[in-house]
């Protein structure tokens, strides 16, 4: 298994893994929608502001996950983490985590400061995030489920109360993914 940024010609078959594993896991409602997020963010993303990794394995796209820039007032290099997808055939299998971990990694490499997701506490645990208190961290829009947002510090162990307004990509900015 190989992990590296994605290509302009990895996005079509990365809008297909997204939206196939959803509409498996989902059903065909959310696999539409998933596959549209992971478009929007390919074609509608600033490069400086998206960093899309892969997991690949005999030429085939085996995962992907997405890190998009979060906009704090007070400047901190924040990125979100989502969507992610793993080819169901090969789900459990730990490609998930390690796709995960080499996104972190990287992001760490190039000054990213904090990292947040909103997701499956029980998943998203054991890759090192934490729950998070809106109190600590707002989010771009009210959650839906607040027990899912969480994050982790890629500096050291605490994260810093981040006050202000919270802004995502455009491709986020829509209620229905919160």
């Amino acid at each position: 298994m190989a992990f590296r940024g994605h290509t302009q010609n990895d996005s079509q078959a990365i809008v297909s893994l997204f939206t196939s594993v959803f509409a498996q896991s989902e059903g065909e409602a959310e696999g539409t929608l998933i596959g549209q997020l992971a478009q929007d963010l390919l074609e509608k993303t600033d490069e400086h502001d998206l960093y899309c990794f892969i997991a690949v394995q005999s030429n085939q796209i085996m995962g992907s996950i997405f890190f998009s820039r979060l906009d704090f007032e007070n400047g901190i290099e924040a990125f979100i983490l989502a969507p992610v997808a793993v080819h169901s055939d090969h789900q459990g299998q730990g490609i998930g985590q390690a796709l995960i971990n080499h996104g972190l990694s990287a992001l760490k490499s190039r000054g990213v400061s904090v990292v947040l997701t909103y997701g499956d506490p029980g998943f998203y645990q054991k890759v090192g995030f934490r729950s998070i208190a809106h109190a600590v961290i707002k989010a771009p829009f009210a959650l839906s489920q607040p027990e899912g947002w969480l994050g982790q510090s890629l500096l050291d162990d605490s994260i810093e109360t981040l006050s202000g307004q919270c802004a995502c990509v455009a491709a986020l900015s829509e209620p229905k993914y919160w």
